[in-house]
């Protein structure tokens, strides 16, 4: 195991080791359970293998998170330098793109050439697409760094979902607007996952188009010139998508408009989970203040964190999102997430058990301290709401 460490003037001599080094792979292994779940179904001729990823997914997973429990720590400061500089981690998130294309790849063979019921055939491309969903996170991940080489990666990666314009729009929109009532990719107390995702898809689809266009236009291009990242990502979701479509026939037209919305949906329930009742304060001069890791929602589950390349501890990216995911740090008096991720997609799909579990959590998160006024709320519920908490 990598030992890194550093002689400090005043410390002394720090070391630390990452535990987790190797199961960060687990992010990858994890894209490529529809391969595996295919190959059961090919070996088996029973469809109902193709429904396992949804089990494994909102009920082993929850499970999983709980029986290996949270995780706390956090590197050293002074180690954090070498710990970003080396490329071991880097590389694995690069190495998970060509993985998310394969899945795909796979995926549209099955579709296209074992002549699944229709029921099935259905499923199938939804589950694929929740779990392209991922893809959409290695984007994320990536696509906050510096380099030319990753954020060009970022878009290439988009290109399995058709999601092109997500890291304009994200690190350009949703990071400044982030939990307050601008921001379509906020949720607000009282607003159903469902409400929400018919306000955040075209919300940040808008926003990420009008962004590039400022972007291009500062520049002296046009919207329309091969430097448009959004058009870039989309072009390859067309080559990508349309060679597969051309390949294997028109069937899979309906499989890909299943896939991609789903995908998106899971963008949507991330989006959902991250924020939901924060409200970053507004000072007297208009503008709000700077993001604070208090206004994202964190998690520090151990086993869907390893799943997701540590996105759960969101609280640390938002208010430093240059910062790489294996150094992103967990902090005291947080709004902490009862279960992972998954868990917490599970929950927000039946909107009653959503809002019974983490209203009365976003009510006592620390710097709200049960005022409503400090809540970002939907406002066709504000009457409920200010009913029920004053």
């Amino acid at each position: 195991m990598t030992t890194y460490s550093i002689t400090h003037p005043e410390k002394g001599l720090i070391q630390y080791k990452d535990k987790k080094r190797w199961l960060w792979i687990s992010a990858i292994l994890w894209s490529l359970v529809p391969v595996v779940i295919m190959a059961a179904f090919l070996i088996s001729d029973n469809p109902w293998m193709l429904v396992m990823p949804l089990g494994l997914a909102f009920i082993l997973v929850p499970i999983l998170d709980y029986a290996f429990g949270i995780d706390t720590s956090n590197p050293p400061e002074e180690i954090v330098p070498q710990l970003d500089a080396d490329p071991y981690y880097q590389w694995l998130i690069i190495t998970a793109i060509p993985f998310h294309f394969i899945v795909v790849i796979a995926g549209a063979w099955l579709a296209a050439t074992q002549n699944l019921p229709v029921g099935f055939f259905i499923i199938f491309a939804v589950i694929l697409g929740l779990y392209s969903g991922s893809s959409i996170n290695t984007a994320h991940e990536i696509g906050h760094k510096n380099t030319k080489l990753e954020r060009f990666l970022s878009r290439v990666v988009l290109a399995v979902t058709g999601y092109g314009h997500f890291c304009v729009e994200h690190n350009l929109g949703h990071h400044r607007d982030v939990s307050t009532p601008q921001d379509p990719a906020s949720s607000r107390m009282g607003e159903s996952i469902y409400r929400f995702m018919l306000r955040e898809i075209p919300g940040a689809a808008k926003r990420g188009w009008g962004a590039e266009a400022n972007r291009l236009e500062k520049r002296g291009k046009s919207f329309w010139s091969t430097d448009n990242h959004i058009l870039q990502s989309y072009a390859m979701t067309l080559a990508f998508q349309g060679g597969l479509i051309a390949l294997f026939g028109w069937i899979l037209l309906p499989f890909f408009l299943i896939h991609n919305f789903f995908a998106w949906f899971q963008l949507t329930s991330a989006n959902y989970i991250e924020h939901y009742g924060l409200l970053r304060e507004k000072k007297p001069n208009g503008k709000y203040e700077r993001c604070q890791p208090h206004h994202s929602w964190n998690a520090n589950h151990i086993f869907s964190n390893l799943m997701l390349f540590q996105l759960e501890r969101h609280s640390d990216h938002h208010a430093n999102p240059s910062r790489r995911y294996q150094s992103l740090r967990s902090f005291s008096n947080l709004p902490e997430l009862p279960s992972g991720y998954f868990g917490m997609y599970a929950l927000a799909y039946i909107p009653p058990l959503w809002f019974k579990v983490m209203d009365k959590r976003v009510m006592a998160v620390p710097h709200i301290n049960g005022d409503l006024s400090k809540v970002n709320i939907d406002p066709k519920s504000e009457a409920r709401l200010k009913a029920k908490w004053g």
